[in-house]
């Protein structure tokens, strides 16, 4: 890879930043100061130097954010503040190329993957992959058995098929987990309203390999993925 490109991808700077703080020797590339944008080098072994801080390459990042309420899923938007907004303001010289792995609705919280690794973004959400997506959910009054087996068993919820077989969790009260492995346009919502409940609150707790721990991530709070290999399909 061209040094300058692998620097502009480190986000270092913009190409031609780049080429200045080249210009002006204040890069080390494995220990020594060079000056050629053009010049070659292993980006996956090369160490890079600047302002005293060594950056090295990662073709793929994984981070993980606990979604607040009121971001919408989104690369960008003219109104409404986003999760990559969210990222950047904690990660400004985080990487770039980055995007959400599927979607939270604007008013729900909870685990959601953000990566720049296509393939796997892909696989996650691949409706033949059945990847699990766990909610805990808040109604507005209990289920009935019969409200149990018709979310599990798979309900109307106005469009298409009947929905796939859910795994639901409940123990009485106005809150319950349930796991479905479809992506439906607000489909928990819509499940749920099909037996007859409003969904208060809705939260992502899991999904796939990777289960939400509100203390290590707090609501609001982002954390780049140290292993990767759980999460390949």
């Amino acid at each position: 890879m061209r040094l300058d490109k692998l620097l502009v991808e480190l986000n270092i700077g913009t190409r031609s930043e780049v080429k200045t703080l080249l210009k002006k020797g204040l890069i080390l590339v494995d220990g020594e100061s060079c000056t050629k944008p053009e010049t070659k080098v292993d980006e996956n072994n090369v160490e890079i130097i600047y302002k005293g801080q060594s950056y090295s390459y990662k073709r793929f990042h994984y981070f993980v954010m606990n979604k607040p309420k009121g971001v919408i899923t989104a690369t960008e938007d003219k109104k409404d503040t986003t999760v990559m907004d969210l990222f950047y303001r904690q990660f400004p010289k985080g990487p770039k190329g980055l995007s959400p792995v599927g979607r939270l609705d604007k008013d729900t919280t909870g685990l959601l993957l953000i990566t720049n690794d296509g393939a796997l973004a892909h696989e996650m959400l691949s409706p033949k992959k059945h990847v699990d997506k766990t909610y805990f959910v808040t109604m507005d009054g209990e289920l009935r058995d019969c409200d149990v087996e018709a979310l599990e068993k798979g309900v109307h919820i106005g469009e298409g098929e009947d929905t796939a077989e859910a795994k639901v969790s409940y123990e009485g009260g106005n809150t319950c987990y349930i796991t479905i492995h479809e992506g439906r346009f607000h489909q928990v919502k819509r499940m749920f309203f099909a037996v007859g409940r409003q969904v208060l609150e809705l939260k992502r707790t899991a999904f796939g390999p990777l289960v939400l721990d509100e203390e290590e991530l707090p609501v609001g709070k982002i954390k780049e993925l140290s292993h990767f290999n759980a999460l390949k399909y």
